[in-house]
Parts: C-alpha cells; structure tokens; sequence
C-alpha cells in the first residue's frame, strides 16, 4: 500500500470516529474526505485567530486545546477522544479565544456543505419512499448520482430537501445493448440518466468528423444540460457495453427542482406554537441533539422519520428542525404527506442564533 493510500485510510479512520460523521455510510465518508481542511497549528497559538471559523465544523483530533468561551467558562480537550469528538466549534457557535497547549491537529468542514451530504445520506440510504426495483442499488454507492460535488454545485445543488425522497422513488431501470445510442446530439431533452451497470461513449460532431469526448462507467451520469437548460442535446451517448440505465422522465426532473409548499414558521412563531401544546422534533443524529437540542424535543433522525411516524400523535402540532434547515425540511415534507400537522423551523436553529445577534445589537 503507498504512502498516500495509508495516509488516505488514516483520514477515513479518523472522521468516522466524529460525530455527526460516525452516522454517515462508508461512501459519504469517502466523498466528505477530501472536502475537509486539515491544520497544524503549534504550541501556545491561538487556532482561532488565524482562522475565521463562523460557517464552518471544526474538530480537534490531535494534541490538547484550552478554549474560552464568552460567559467566562473554559473546557480543555484532548484530541480524538471524549468531547472532543464533537464538534468545538459549529457554525455561529465559536469560542471567545483558543491557545493550543501542545502542537495541535484541527479539521475543518464548511458547515452547508456537511449538513448537505448528511441530508442525501441518510434519505439515499432508503432508496425513497416509491423506491425503484428491488434489485436498484443503494443509492450512496452511486458515484454519479451521491457525489458531494453534485449536492453543492453540480446538478442537483437547486434541488429542495423536501424533494429527494420523491427523486429517489422515480428513477425507472432499463436494461439496454451494446451499441444503442441513448441521446443524439441535436435532438431533444427527455430523460436524464446514470449508469447502474455498463460503459458509454460520448461523442460529437465538429467540422464533419465524429469527436469521442469521454467514456463514462457505472455510477456516472449525463443528460441534465438539455434538461435545465431546455435545449437541445450537445452529444451523442452510446452505449459501449450491453448494461443498465436509471433514468428520470424531464417533467420529474424539473418538477423536482421546484420548492414544495411547507409550512414554515419563524422562531418567534415556533415557540408560541410550542408553549401552546406543539411537540419539536429534532431531525439530527443523537449526538447532535444531545450537544444543543431544545427542550422537550423528540429525537427523531431523518432515516428513522417514517419507521417513528407511527408513535406520533396525529392530534398534535410539530414543529420540525435541524442545524440549518435542511434535514428538517425534508422530514416535514414526509410528516405532511402523512397527514401530520408537521410545521418547518425556517433557517433552523441559526434563526435562534440570529435572533439573539439581532437583540445584541
């Protein structure tokens, strides 16, 4: 094994023993490495004065850290053990002050971007409410289709929350031939597409001459430029193997893409609700919930939503949260469908945050 194989391994190792990445599939691990800053930082620095860590999730994983908070506390953390699996510092929650005791290791992770890959992983792993075929894989070992890249600035960075469920259950399998052409170029949108199973070629033509541009392998996907765009196809795709395709019809595609009606209320209007008899819910994983989940809330996870909706009193309000608003929009669109009268907390527990930096000033 080389050097950067084992390094690469040690990494891994390492974020899954973090909270709230130990809940997260092996293949969100492997997306979410090389999107996280790794920092050394020596002896009697302050980690926070060199970098500004509003937005951001960071963690302690080696070394010990004196922290100083505004209320006058301190904590010291010993890296990759105990608290200091959790996150010191998340979002708008930072220190006042750090001075590293001994040489220091940090990790970092742009908060929207983690909440969004936590949000695909644990919806993706249930294969959607309608679910495609039984034999359809799981959806996190989808290369194409569950790539961090794709939720924060490819394809599918617009899609709402609320609406992957329903992107999951509609993907329909076809089983297709060696040397069938899947899109033309010049002709028009209809499906967007990933491979299941199978190798595509992908041409154009240029001045007369046919131009091979890429050979795309399971997991990958192609397609969704006509779709978003509503033009024409800029390629011609053919199929190198005999394999399998999912594909998603465009009117599911771009429908999809559209924000689902839910109910949301601000914090002011989430706590009079609550002081009048409704129930929160805290969508994120245990150990997120027990660092800073509000009183009296249930704990119910986005992948565990569907399986609790049956210990849930149908006479009775929710309000529905998360750190940032997306795991929570998801599960209220679920409660919804269900006939709860599931409301969304808007902006999540950062509108609390934001409420209080707004009395402040």
């Amino acid at each position: 094994m080389s050097p950067a194989m084992i390094a690469d391994a040690a990494l891994l190792d390492t974020i899954s023993r973090l909270q709230p990445l130990a809940g997260l599939g092996a293949e969100s691990l492997r997306e979410l490495a090389p999107l996280c800053n790794r920092e050394r930082v020596t002896r009697n620095q302050d980690p926070a004065s060199l970098k500004d860590w509003r937005g951001q999730v960071v963690y302690l994983i080696r070394g010990e850290l004196k922290l100083d908070y505004a209320d006058g506390s301190m904590k010291l953390l010993v890296g990759g053990s105990g608290d200091a699996l959790m996150p010191f510092a998340y979002g708008s929650q930072v220190p006042r002050a750090t001075r590293a005791i001994t040489d220091v290791e940090i990790l970092r992770f742009d908060e929207d971007t983690l909440d969004i890959v936590v949000t695909w992983d644990q919806l993706a792993g249930q294969g959607g409410t309608g679910g495609v075929q039984q034999d359809a894989p799981d959806w996190r070992t989808m290369s194409g289709v569950f790539a961090a890249q794709n939720f924060v600035s490819g394809v599918f960075a617009a899609l709402p929350p609320a609406n992957i469920d329903s992107l999951l259950g509609r993907f329909e399998r076809v089983a297709v031939k060696r040397g069938a052409r899947i899109i033309e170029q010049g002709g028009a949108g209809d499906f967007y597409y990933v491979i299941d199973r199978g190798r595509c070629v992908v041409t154009r033509q240029v001045g007369g001459a046919t131009v091979e541009l890429a050979e795309l392998k399971a997991g990958d996907a192609f397609g969704e430029e006509a779709l978003l765009g509503d033009t024409v196809r800029n390629a011609t795709v053919t199929m190198k193997t005999d394999g399998a395709l999912l594909r998603l019809a465009k009117e599911d595609f771009r429908a999809l893409l559209q924000e689902p009606l839910l109910q949301k209320v601000s914090a002011a209007e989430a706590e009079r609700r609550v002081a009048a008899g409704a129930v929160w819910i805290d969508t994120r994983f245990p150990a997120e919930y027990q660092c800073d989940g509000l009183a009296g809330a249930l704990n119910l996870p986005l992948n565990e939503i569907r399986q609790a909706m049956g210990m849930l009193d149908p006479g009775k309000e929710y309000i529905v949260y998360c750190q940032s608003g997306r795991r929570s929009s998801a599960a209220a669109f679920l409660l919804s469908q269900r006939g709860y009268r599931a409301y969304l907390l808007e902006d999540g527990l950062r509108s609390f945050a934001a409420g209080k930096g707004n009395q402040e000033t």
